[in-house]
């Protein structure tokens, strides 16, 4: 009897294979075309992004990093300003603001959904200067939206912008606003293994300020409004046809697997039950999108290592904050007390296989391992 195939913590290249006609047609269409930057497939999906996100105005970009650079720019943010976000995120996150010149400072995280800690933001703010903060970088980690009313509200006490980072959260919403909608600017990612992913790179910069978007627009190329005439100095961060096309196709599949991928932790859920693990929770009126379903054990490598030799791949996300990374280690503002959660979490939280293409027979065999892991006794036995 064969072994089972490996299962892969996440799998883009069977989200292609479940929509392959459909995508290769696309594709095809944009190579007859001939023509393939900022065209009439970049144009289509901007509006119906857009429209599905709820917001007016959607950019295609380059990349996630270059759509939160973008967002900082158009707001006006560079050298001499701080900008607040979260440790416990894609080193993108910290990387972007530094591209746009800033400074970042960094609060904890909610131990609960992983995201901004209000508490440790508005300490933060205190602590660091309010002439310099210009703006807050709220990330939407693994799904589940950051508490934007909360943050929204220190926010506009302090007179700051907010960024939304939706690079895991297309889809996710508080009560009927999407992830997307609550700040001045968002700033999405559609890298291949996201909720809504391309076969490349590829991000979006989303406002419902119509002047914003202008600017936005000119900073995308090079800041021309006419061809080789920069009005601004700007930038080249421009979504491809291509990409466009794919994209497209895509995100008329995207509710149907979100749905799907809360099925899938629906039954992680009532398989790990009977485990110690601290398995992912939902805020009241929020709407999780499952990009990752995440699991939280002090025995974090020990279970990933037993899962790996029964054929089933997990990931790490993340296994250091930006702040102790060898590039930013002792060189950024912390809020006081520092970020004990983040640094906790990072040493504790798995990421179990999560995709719209695992089957549920996958997910229940992921699930009865992990309860035959403990069960054994493995996971104490460590303790020595």
């Amino acid at each position: 009897m064969s072994a089972a195939p490996f299962v892969l913590p996440s799998n883009p290249k069977a989200n292609y294979l479940a929509h392959r006609e459909e995508l290769d047609a696309a594709v095809r269409q944009v190579l007859d075309s001939g023509w393939y930057i900022l065209g009439q497939e970049v144009s289509g999906f901007e509006a119906e992004f857009a429209a599905y996100l709820g917001v007016k105005h959607a950019l295609g970009v380059g990349s996630g990093t270059e759509a939160i650079h973008l967002a900082l720019r158009t707001l006006g943010i560079g050298p001499g300003d701080a900008v607040l976000t979260v440790s416990h995120t894609a080193v993108a996150t910290v990387a972007a603001i530094e591209l746009a010149g800033a400074t970042p400072v960094l609060a904890d995280i909610d131990p609960a959904t992983f995201t901004m800690d209000v508490e440790s933001l508005e300490a933060a703010i205190k602590a660091h200067g309010h002439r310099r903060l210009k703006a807050i970088v709220v990330v939407h980690l693994y799904g589940h939206p950051a508490n934007m009313p909360a943050i929204l509200e220190v926010a506009g006490r302090r007179g700051l912008f907010v960024i939304e980072d939706c690079a895991q959260a297309h889809g996710a919403s508080i009560g009927a606003t999407k992830t997307g909608g609550w700040g001045h600017v968002a700033a999405f990612s559609f890298y291949p293994t996201k909720n809504l992913g391309a076969l490349g790179d590829g991000g979006a910069v989303v406002t419902n300020d119509p002047v914003l978007t202008e600017k936005a627009r000119l900073l995308r190329q090079y800041g021309w409004r006419e061809r080789y005439i920069s009005e601004l100095a700007g930038t080249n961060t421009r979504l491809d046809e291509l990409q466009a096309a794919i994209l497209r196709v895509k995100l008329r599949h995207l509710e149907a697997e979100n749905a799907r991928r809360r099925q899938l932790a629906a039954v992680y859920d009532a398989g790990l039950a009977s485990t110690p693990l601290e398995l992912p929770r939902c805020a009241r009126t929020v709407t999780h999108v499952y990009h990752q379903y995440t699991v939280r054990s002090p025995r974090r490598d020990e279970l990933a290592a037993y899962l790996k030799s029964k054929g089933i791949g997990t990931a790490v996300l993340y296994p250091q904050p930006v702040h102790l990374q060898p590039a930013y280690r002792d060189r950024l503002s912390l809020a006081p007390g520092g970020l004990a959660v983040t640094e906790g979490v990072c040493r504790q939280l798995l990421c179990l296989p999560m995709h719209p293409q695992l089957e549920d027979e996958q997910a229940r065999r992921i699930a009865g391992e992990i309860v035959r892991w403990h069960a054994s006794g493995a996971d104490e036995r460590q303790d020595g």
